[in-house]
């Protein structure tokens, strides 16, 4: 029966952003760009997503590859590492599920402190930070790991788990500023839809693949470094974008 859980608990999450969406109010930027659009004839108006990828495909590609590294990293975190301590290690499952669990919970706090200290401290800064963190970590996760500990596993995932938030936090602002008020639901959209599949989607069966062709773990962290490569590239030119305008 858990598994009908998260549809019982989706049901106050749109409460919530329905409420969201009929109490806050949009910035000023955006207000007098929606004014602006409305002034135009309905002609006149082309298509957000035909705009996007005629002038803004660039930003959308580096936006996706700035989030890659991310998105793959929780699936790998989450759905690959079940599969790969039990099957591999054999550790206990329901044991491993609850550490799961556990580390998830922690970013309902991680997510958002990183949120408030990108305020402080930009988004860029930290959401970079985030990314080089997950590199820098990834031999070190699947070394403690391969050891079959329950205690090294939680704390492997835990600091990982802290870089993730710490990208997760300023990741929807961040992508949200790289785009005018005019492309910004379409841009960011996109942007994440590509780090989505191409990330998320593909990193479990990505996983499975390197663990089989190879017969170790490095080749996983391998494939996290790569990601973190391209997030570090993506952002060092959006920053750099960023001084230019």
């Amino acid at each position: 029966w858990g598994w009908r859980v998260p549809f019982v608990v989706g049901v106050f999450v749109l409460a919530l952003a329905w409420y969201i969406h009929t109490r806050v109010e949009e910035t000023p930027e955006f207000r007098r760009a929606e004014r602006a659009l409305a002034e135009r004839e309905r002609s006149e108006t082309s298509s957000p997503l035909r705009t996007v990828l005629r002038h803004h495909l660039g930003t959308v590609l580096l936006a996706g590859g700035s989030f890659a590294v991310n998105t793959a990293t929780f699936y790998i975190i989450i759905t690959g590492v079940l599969d790969y301590t039990t099957r591999e290690l054999g550790m206990e499952r329901g044991a491993v599920l609850t550490v799961s669990l556990c580390v998830s919970l922690t970013q309902l706090v991680l997510i958002p402190a990183s949120a408030a200290l990108s305020d402080r401290l930009g988004r860029i800064r930290v959401y970079a930070f985030g990314a080089a963190g997950i590199a820098l970590w990834a031999v070190p996760l699947f070394l403690l790991i391969d050891t079959g500990s329950l205690l090294w596993l939680a704390v492997g995932t835990f600091v990982a788990s802290c870089f993730l938030s710490i990208m997760y936090g300023p990741q929807a602002a961040l992508f949200a500023e790289l785009f005018t008020p005019e492309m910004r639901y379409t841009g960011a959209s996109l942007g994440y839809q590509i780090a989505a599949v191409g990330g998320g989607g593909l990193a479990p069966f990505v996983m499975v693949l390197l663990l089989e062709a190879t017969g170790t773990s490095m080749a996983v962290s391998g494939y996290v470094i790569a990601l973190s490569v391209v997030a570090l590239a993506s952002i060092k030119v959006l920053a750099d974008r960023a001084r230019s305008r």
